[in-house]
Order: C-alpha cells, then structure tokens, then sequence
C-alpha cells in the first residue's frame, strides 16, 4: 500500500515539474508558443542535452568511449611524434592544410545558410513585420520570427566556431615547426593543446549543423520537431561511439592512448617516408 501511495505520488509530482517547466517556457517567450509547442521544445532540449550530459558521464569512466576523445589522443601524439623528430615539416603543413580547407569550406557554407534564412524571411514578411514591431517599441514577436530566429543563432554559433577553428590551425601551422629546440616556450604539449582546441571548435561547429536539423523541421510543426530529435539523438549516439578494435584472437579491445601513440608514429613514420 505504501509502495503504491510512494509511486503514486512521485507520478504526481514528475507531472507537477513536466507543468511548470512548460508554463515557465510560456511564461519567458511571452505567450508567443502554445502548448504543444512548448512541450514539443521541452522534449527536444531534454533529449539533446540529456544525450550530450550521458556522453560526458561515460567519459568519466571509459576515456576512449567517444570517436572524438580517441581523435583528441590521436592528435596529440601525433603532435608529440612530428616535434620529436625534425624534417617532417611537409607532413604537417599538409595535414592542416586538409583541416584548414575542411573549417574554411563549412564557414563560408554557413554564411550561405544565413542568407538563406535572411532571405526566407524577407520572402514570408517575417523580416519587415520584426523589424517594424521593434521600431515602433512594440516587440510582438510570432512564432515564426522565433523558428527563424533560432535557426539564425544556430547559423550563427556554426560560422564563429568554424572560425574559431581555421584561425587555430593557422596558428598551429607556424607553432608545429618551431620546435622546443628553436623556442623552449612552444613545448609538443603546448601545441597538442592548441590543436586540441581547433577541433573542439570544429566538433562544436558540426553540432550547430547537426542542432539545425530539428531546427528546420520545427517549420513543419512540433510533431516533426520531436520526430527529428529523437532520430537525432539516435544517429549521433550510432557515429559518437569509437569503433572496437578486434585483436588477432577476434576478441574486443579497448584502444587506450599508449595504443595510440605508436599507432601515430607508425603512420607518422610511413608518411615521412612517402613524403621523402
């Protein structure tokens, strides 16, 4: 009986939080979604945020879960073997080179999108009704300014980290071939660092465009905004995880960093011979 009460209760009060956080999300945009909607936002956050909050937690435990913690050692050891070894300059610049045209090519196609959104919005009157509501101090904002809206920030966030990313590897570029030999300030682990972060960036930027699917699905409806979430989360769960590594056994390995530091050399090793 006391079970049934304790459930009952906890049901209860998981629907009194599920009401007040859609009445608070009503209350903050001003009565501009309705409910369905707000719920269909609720959701699509929890999800996103719940998945990204799940990633981090694993990491805690198992530092090669993900395709970019294992990408993050392999950059640092790859860093750590190019400044060990002096004369494979050519190799680097390349290798950034792919990295710099990769940020400098999803950029631009981010400022496309922005214009693309501006001009959706200039076609549907959204952008003269927005901007005549602001002028005359009465900010009535529809539904509609706020999907549009949404997708500009998105845009936007995706062209600065993609940004943020080309400036690092360009600098990178110059920081990898002064060695601690020349400068004992520019230390491998300095550099790993900075390399590091270029991708952070890049991984952020990838989020933006992966974030703006449900984004555009929204347009269609809170129903497709839920639908394309959930399969969101479905497909970045299935291309976060790092693959397994089978030994000669057939049996399932972690791959850990010192696995991926002669991992690195060897391909570091077979490249400067290439390159020679």
């Amino acid at each position: 009986m006391s079970t049934h009460l304790m459930a009952h209760g906890s049901d209860l009060l998981a629907a009194q939080v599920n009401q007040d956080s859609i009445g608070g999300i009503l209350r903050w945009t001003g009565g501009i979604m309705g409910r369905e909607d707000a719920s269909a936002v609720l959701i699509s956050l929890s999800l996103i945020l719940g998945y990204h909050l799940y990633l981090r937690l694993r990491l805690r435990h198992d530092s090669a879960y993900t395709i970019q913690s294992i990408n993050k050692q392999a950059r640092t050891s790859w860093v750590q073997s190019l400044m060990d070894r002096p004369g494979q300059e050519v190799l680097a610049v390349q290798t950034l080179r792919n990295s710099t045209m990769a940020a400098t090519f999803l950029a631009s196609t981010a400022i496309l999108l922005i214009m693309g959104v501006l001009n959706l919005m200039q076609q549907t009157d959204l952008g003269d009704s927005l901007l005549s509501s602001l002028h005359d101090g009465q900010a009535q904002i529809r539904l509609g300014h706020l999907k549009l809206l949404a997708l500009l920030v998105d845009f936007f966030w995706a062209f600065f980290c993609f940004s943020q990313a080309l400036r690092m590897y360009n600098h990178v570029g110059y920081l990898i071939n002064a060695g601690p030999n020349r400068n004992p300030t520019i230390s491998p682990s300095y550099v790993a660092r900075l390399l590091n972060r270029s991708g952070h960036y890049y991984s952020l930027g990838m989020r933006s465009y992966y974030v703006s699917v449900p984004l555009v699905f929204w347009l269609f409806g809170s129903y497709a905004l839920l639908l394309s979430s959930v399969a969101l989360v479905v497909v970045l769960y299935h291309i976060d995880r790092s693959p397994e590594v089978d030994d000669e056994d057939g049996r399932s390995e972690e791959t850990g960093g010192e696995r991926l530091h002669q991992e690195g050399a060897r391909v570091t090793n077979l490249f400067g011979k290439v390159s020679r």
